[in-house]
């Protein structure tokens, strides 16, 4: 069972430059998906870089339960799922290997991870090109196999920075019912999404961050 995610006070700036974020306190719950609402530069890249522990904060503190993610990253991030804004797979993994990799990183290699895996990128529609190399993968599928390694190793948090990025109509729907599974099993789910029809029927919750904040760095 997840933990709650927890900002008190949290101020994020870039330079000498005005706040991104100004001291935003906020409750993620378990059992719950907050999707974040707010224009380009509102913060809501900011905010889940924060809270995968890709950026941190000016003043004020992230904590997983009684845990200071910042101070203690490790044992947070073995808690959380992933999905970045911008793509990081290893270019010379197969998707296969790349899921394997993850759960045997995390203690969570068995005999059934095979078919773990085959299950997972089956319901991703992740077709028979996923044997090939990660870096000859289009753009959809790669954001499959993304969303495919923040979810094998049933991750406490799952973290998703526009994760219906370039995926067609039948994945999309594939990864709002995945995400809608991890949900109703106690997952803390935190999504920024431009497509926020697709996941407004089954939002908890929403975080609208101010649209007059200063356009983010890139990612």
């Amino acid at each position: 069972m997840a933990s709650s995610l927890v900002l008190t006070d949290v101020t994020k700036r870039y330079g000498d430059g005005p706040p991104v974020l100004d001291a935003l306190s906020h409750r993620f719950s378990p059992g719950t998906l907050t999707v974040l609402v707010g224009p380009n530069g509102a913060g809501k890249t900011t905010l889940l870089r924060l809270l995968s522990v890709l950026a941190y904060p000016t003043s004020g503190t992230v904590q997983y339960g009684d845990l200071d993610v910042h101070a203690h990253p490790h044992r947070y991030l073995a808690h959380v799922g992933l999905v970045h804004a911008g793509v990081g797979l290893p270019e010379h993994l197969t998707a296969p290997e790349l899921l394997e990799w993850i759960l045997r990183s995390r203690d969570g290699w068995a005999d059934d991870g095979p078919d773990r895996i085959a299950a997972l990128l089956d319901r991703l529609q992740l077709d028979e090109r996923r044997t090939n190399r990660i870096g000859t993968y289009s753009s959809g599928m790669t954001q499959k196999a993304q969303i495919a390694a923040a979810l094998i190793a049933d991750p406490d948090v799952l973290l998703m920075d526009e994760p219906l990025r370039s995926l067609d109509t039948a994945t999309t729907e594939a990864t709002v019912a995945l995400i809608e599974d991890f949900v109703a099993d106690g997952g803390l789910a935190v999504v920024a999404s431009h497509l926020t029809d697709a996941l407004a029927p089954l939002a908890d919750n929403t975080l609208a961050l101010d649209s007059t904040s200063p356009a983010e760095p890139a990612a």
